[in-house]
């Protein structure tokens, strides 16, 4: 079981986002668990604060060392160290579903939400973390980062998802974006599904979805469909080979 720790000003914020659909099936069954700690338990202050103004002058302000470090105290105390401890900033490596595959091997992974103007850099080192963005833009909260990481993470969880082929055949995870998909009904306002679908042969079928997989992907993320190229340059050779004979059969 994985297990997911959240430090955060607004546990609510994650609790609600991750109690619907795959996510709340996966904790029912225990496939993952999920503990969000209210960084604001742990301070020292009496009234509650948990934020001051940055040494230095500055807009903002920055939340303060103290009750993180505290939080984290005590949870190293109760349950042992992280496997890793992930700080969601717009200044960190982007995630991508590479590092949702890396971090999915770990049994325990603790996320540090910021607010305000960010956080302590004594607290970012104490806890030895590592900083990680979903991309390039400022949000009000890590809350929405960490929510998405998670996810990205607990669905390759053996058990999430009902089919491994449901992640292993989806955007990124063979390094090309998703193939077109199509249900019922077989026409709608005069457009087909493709009449390869319906034939039966799954050969035909798999090849089909791996060439419409490099179409959108050259159309969509053409860097993404370069680097595929790079690395795998059998299967362009091979692809070259089949359409010369395939024009000969003709």
């Amino acid at each position: 079981m994985s297990k997911f720790t959240v430090f955060t000003l607004f546990p609510e914020q994650i609790e609600n986002a991750l109690s619907h659909s795959i996510m709340k099936r996966a904790m029912e069954d225990e496939k993952l668990s999920l503990n969000c700690v209210n960084i604001r338990d742990f301070t020292e202050d009496p009234h509650g604060h948990v934020d001051d103004a940055p040494f230095g002058g500055g807009a903002g302000m920055l939340m303060q060392v103290q009750p993180i470090v505290s939080a984290f105290e005590d949870l190293v105390q109760r349950e042992g160290r992280p496997d890793r401890v992930i700080y969601c900033s717009p200044r960190g490596k982007v995630f991508q579903q590479s590092m949702a595959m890396e971090l999915a091997k770990e049994e325990h992974i603790l996320f540090l939400c910021g607010h305000y103007e960010g956080i302590d850099q004594r607290a970012l080192d104490i806890l030895e973390v590592e900083e990680v963005s979903i991309g390039d833009y400022v949000l009000t909260g890590g809350e929405l980062p960490a929510v998405i990481m998670i996810d990205a993470i607990a669905r390759l969880q053996d058990g999430v998802l009902n089919k491994k082929e449901s992640f292993e055949e989806e955007s990124f995870s063979q390094g090309l974006l998703e193939y077109p998909q199509y249900t019922r009904p077989r026409s709608f306002q005069d457009r087909e599904v493709p009449e390869i679908l319906l034939s039966g042969d799954h050969k035909k079928i798999r090849q089909w979805r791996w060439e419409e997989s490099l179409r959108v992907t050259k159309e969509q993320r053409p860097e993404l469909y370069e680097k595929y190229r790079e690395e795998n340059p059998e299967l362009f050779i091979e692809k070259k080979k089949r359409k010369r004979s395939k024009i000969k059969a003709e």
